[in-house]
């Protein structure tokens, strides 16, 4: 083929890769192994946009790298399937959500392949496959038959509990439980029948059933992750969202607290992404402190708190609107104004409450608790900054030593207590100093902060109203949704208890119902289901959430066909962690912290190795688009659409307008009139020299904004190879930038310019197996050691440069020798795969290059023979000498000083002095 054509060489490399499975792999002992993953995509009906493949170049990229230097490289592919989308869409139009999330996957498949990627697909999973989910509600068994030992400091068999308490009852027994369980001695628990120990059990186990508040939207019939909720409406039909208390399936992640904190010293990941997962963890150091109530000295009101030093200085107290104690603490007086504040409480999401700091609301309850040191009275009040899932649900308010607490007390003028002698002006804002003596603080005035707190302490857990804890800002994960498209929970109930169904009967499928909607009764979807039952027992109705399959799939990878075992111990040993994984930073708070939780877990009960799965981890920008405007024209009868550079003349409204039917800003104006229902039978068009120019902005890329870029349409017109390259040069991997088509036209003629190499223009192969001269060994080399270290350093948009620089020099050179050519295309295939395999044959070679070894680089060949000096005489250049490189400082002396024009310079003046810097500079001082 001596004519350029991006379209029959893209498909005929894409048929050979699929044809000779060139990018299988198995397990192979005689290299290293190097596992590369992406962040799997939900397969949307909108299929690809020019945004979404970002990340997927980069570790393409790099997987063909590492084959190159040898190493076995897994890099799988497959979807994230189960998802409200496919619901919605099936509650819409009655399709079963697996045809639709069938064809989606079937459209990403092929829009992937298309751009090349070495993706090994008799590896692809999906999450809504049966035989995958199999083993997602395998874990889940697993999780229900554990219990977190504090001793071990890992989960166990919940029979090695059932152990301890034969031998000692729960004396002794340091687990991860709920907050109530009962006490009992050895003999009692071998009194107790064995339904009564399984009910005992269920409060340990790392999966349960609590009431947890939970995200619940009416219109939809489910409970939604804080994800799903924006701005307290669902993201998917913008319906709104209330905070309810709800039975849920819950997974003690707060049982891995600290080892999540720990394990990110274990990892190389960015340390903002860190720091976010520390943030949400929230690990602090207090007390607990029971406040009595006034009405009831029995009932009292427990909370956490990292400055049990600022007590005396207490003067309300806060609870959720969603605590247990506030129906019976609400006054008759106080009762409208709590309902109607619970009401609208309800209405706000916790992201909502916890990241609204300016608003400041409550209201009183009407009651009173005591404080447990001064004895003094402290108001009870209600306000939605406090969460019911977080911590006790109540706090206690120093305004003085606290912002919020401040403005809460100020707006509803309660008391503001100084604590601290060298706390100032307080009566405008806090002070949370820890500086300084304690004032107004009874038993610890006088005393330092360090002694204060232990004094403290000491004091609550002689009483036994306190004591001294840690705490953490993460609470366990709620794992279940209302809804159809998920994976069923295997379990059923007997009695009243929750039971798991036999491991022989998994993977329990997901039942045919008539409609997708929650039961007349209010029950989820699958309440539907005619004669769906274990044994005569009712099944959980509630499916898993989104991130259950998600927090385990890249074990699947490793051995996804296998029906006995997740993955083989052979697979697991072999391919142990993933050494580079890629996506987006959306991901940084959930799905990270949940996988690592079920990765540890899984560690404990000796299913795998490692402690954390995902050695380096990198967050890709995101690639902005550019949206395209037209100006209507205001209070017209006719519809008038006026050009970019006359629209100051006018009163206009901006519209985005779809960037496919604009080239370098002018618009198609007879295709904007085909694809626009909104702008009338014979809208007019104020152009500009015979165009209609169109205005842009950078935004995020999405349908609403009209700058949606597919990829097929740029692979059809520039080819692959091409969009891949472009990709990568628009800058650097983790930051975002904006997607301009224009700019690919010079990426497109970079790629032709390498074929030049080839074949001239009329087709003749040019290609010669004369020896290299060293310009055309010095503009390789230079080309082996930048990309390699750039790819090593995840700096793909350089590389594109050096390319770039690299053909150019060749061009300019009229290098069109073997001996260079071969390795040029081998270092530029993991960038353009198609062109460089066709290039690679049409050099002679029969096998692919994805087989060859990556150029080694050879610094001999960047050693300069010569440099030109710049001669300066009493600092300024009046000469330029080329010397030999290794000539020794004296030589260069003495042929300066018999060089014509620097002598008559000189103007026969001896110098003082001549200064020679090797391969810099010679100056001579007269």
């Amino acid at each position: 083929m001596s004519e350029f054509n991006h379209r029959e060489i893209e498909k005929k490399w894409q048929k050979f890769w699929e044809e000779n499975g060139t990018y299988k792999v198995e397990i192979d002992h005689s290299k290293p192994k190097y596992y590369v993953l992406d962040m799997f995509p939900y397969p949307s009906g909108a299929g690809l946009h020019v945004g979404h493949p970002l990340g997927y170049i980069a570790t393409d990229i790099y997987s063909r790298y590492k084959r190159l230097k040898g190493f076995n490289v897994l890099h799988p592919m497959g979807f994230d399937s189960f998802g409200l989308p496919a619901e919605q869409y099936a509650i819409q139009t009655g399709q079963h959500p697996a045809i639709t999330t069938e064809s989606n996957i079937t459209t990403y498949i092929s829009q992937l392949k298309k751009i090349g990627f070495c993706y090994d697909w008799s590896r692809k999973v999906r999450t809504s496959d049966p035989k995958y989910y199999k083993w997602t509600q395998w874990i889940f068994m697993e999780l229900f038959n554990s219990w977190y030992n504090k001793d071990t400091d890992k989960a166990e068999a919940i029979e090695t509990l059932y152990e301890k308490f034969e031998q000692n009852g729960t004396f002794g027994v340091k687990a991860v439980s709920g907050d109530d369980v009962q006490r009992f001695t050895a003999d009692e628990w071998k009194g107790f029948t064995e339904t009564e120990k399984y009910k005992i059990s269920l409060d340990y186990r790392l999966t349960y059933l609590s009431d947890a508040v939970v995200n619940f939207c009416p219109a939809l019939g489910m409970v939604l992750s804080n994800d799903e909720v924006k701005d307290g409406v669902s993201e998917r039909g913008g319906y709104p969202v209330i905070q309810k208390k709800m039975k849920q399936w819950v997974m003690r992640i707060t049982a891995y607290a600290d080892r999540l904190i720990s394990g990110l010293d274990l990892v190389d990941w960015s340390d903002s992404l860190k720091e976010q997962q520390k943030n949400w963890i929230g690990r602090s150091v207090g007390a607990m402190v029971q406040f009595a109530l006034e009405s009831n000295k029995t009932t009292k009101i427990e909370v956490f708190t990292t400055r049990v030093d600022t007590i005396y200085g207490v003067s309300f107290m806060v609870l959720a609107p969603e605590h247990e104690l506030v129906a019976s603490l609400t006054t008759p007086e106080q009762k409208e104004s709590v309902e109607n504040y619970i009401s609208e409480t309800q209405k706000r999401s916790e992201l909502d409450r916890m990241s609204d700091v300016r608003t400041v609301s409550g209201a009183f309850t009407g009651s009173y608790c005591i404080n447990p040191f001064s004895g003094e009275k402290v108001p009870i009040w209600i306000a939605d900054y406090v969460l019911a899932g977080y911590g006790t649900g109540a706090v206690m308010g120093v305004p003085s030593g606290d912002q919020r607490d401040w403005n809460f007390a100020t707006h509803f003028n309660l008391p503001i207590i100084q604590i601290l002698d060298s706390q100032t002006d307080i009566e405008t804002q806090a002070d949370a100093t820890k500086e300084g003596k304690y004032v107004n603080s009874g038993m610890i005035n006088g005393l330092g902060y360090k002694e204060a707190t232990a004094k403290l302490i000491n004091w609550l857990e002689e009483k036994g109203i306190g004591k001294g804890k840690v705490n953490y800002r993460l609470r366990d994960a709620v794992f279940a949704r209302q809804r159809y498209w998920g994976e069923p929970v295997p379990v059923f109930f007997k009695d009243g208890l929750p039971y798991l169904i036999d491991k022989e009967d998994l993977p329990l499928v997901l039942p045919e119902i008539d409609k997708y909607l929650p039961t007349e009764d209010g029950e989820p979807p699958l309440g539907r289901a005619e004669g769906w039952n274990y044994k005569g027992n009712e099944y959980e109705l509630s499916t898993m959430p989104g991130w259950a399959g998600s927090s385990w799939y890249w074990f699947r990878y490793m051995d996804a066909h296998n029906d006995q075992e997740f993955a083989s111990k052979e697979a697991i040993d072999y391919w142990q962690n993933v050494d580079l994984y890629l996506g987006g930073t959306e991901h940084a708070t959930g799905h990270l912290l949940y996988s690592r939780f079920w990765n540890k877990f899984l560690k404990d009960r000796g299913y795998v190795p490692q402690e954390e799965y995902a050695m380096k981890l990198i967050n890709q920008g995101m690639i902005m688009g550019r949206s395209s405007f037209v100006y209507r024209l205001k209070d017209t009868d006719k519809v008038t659409f006026v050009s970019y550079g006359l629209k100051d003349k006018y009163e206009t409204t901006k519209l985005h307008v779809d960037v496919n039917i604009v080239e370098n800003d002018v618009l198609d104006i007879e295709k904007f009139k085909e694809t626009r229902n909104d702008i009338g039978d014979d809208p007019q068009f104020i152009l500009e020299d015979g165009k209609y120019i169109c205005g842009s902005e950078v935004e995020k890329m999405s349908k609403s904004k009209y700058n949606v870029v597919n990829p097929d349409t740029i692979v059809e017109k520039y080819g692959a190879d091409t969009f891949r390259l472009y990709e990568m040069f628009l800058g650097p991997l983790t930051e975002s930038k904006p997607w301009d088509t224009r700019g690919i036209e010079g990426t497109y003629r970079f790629v032709r310019k390498l074929w030049r190499l080839f074949y001239d223009q009329n087709g003749k192969y040019l290609v010669v197996d004369a020896e290299p001269t060293k310009e055309e060994l010095k503009a390789l080399h230079k080309t082996i050691k930048k990309v390699s270290e750039d790819i090593e350093a995840f700096s793909f948009n350089t590389s594109v440069s050096s390319f770039m620089i690299c053909v150019n020099e060749l061009s300019d050179l009229k290098c069109h020798k073997k001996a260079i050519l071969e390795k040029l295309v081998v270092i530029l295939s993991p960038y353009a795969p198609h062109v460089t395999e066709e290039l690679w044959q049409i050099l002679g070679n029969s096998d692919s290059i994805t087989t060859q070894e990556f150029p080694i680089f050879d610094a001999k060949h960047l050693v300069e023979d010569s440099f030109e000096y710049p001669i300066q005489v009493n600092g300024k250049v009046r000469a330029t000498l080329n010397f030999p490189a290794d000539m020794s400082k004296e030589e260069i002396e003495k042929l300066v000083m018999e060089n014509e024009l620097v002598l008559k310079w000189l103007e026969g003046v001896t110098p003082k002095k001549i200064i020679v810097v090797p391969k810099r500079i010679v100056n001579v001082v007269i």
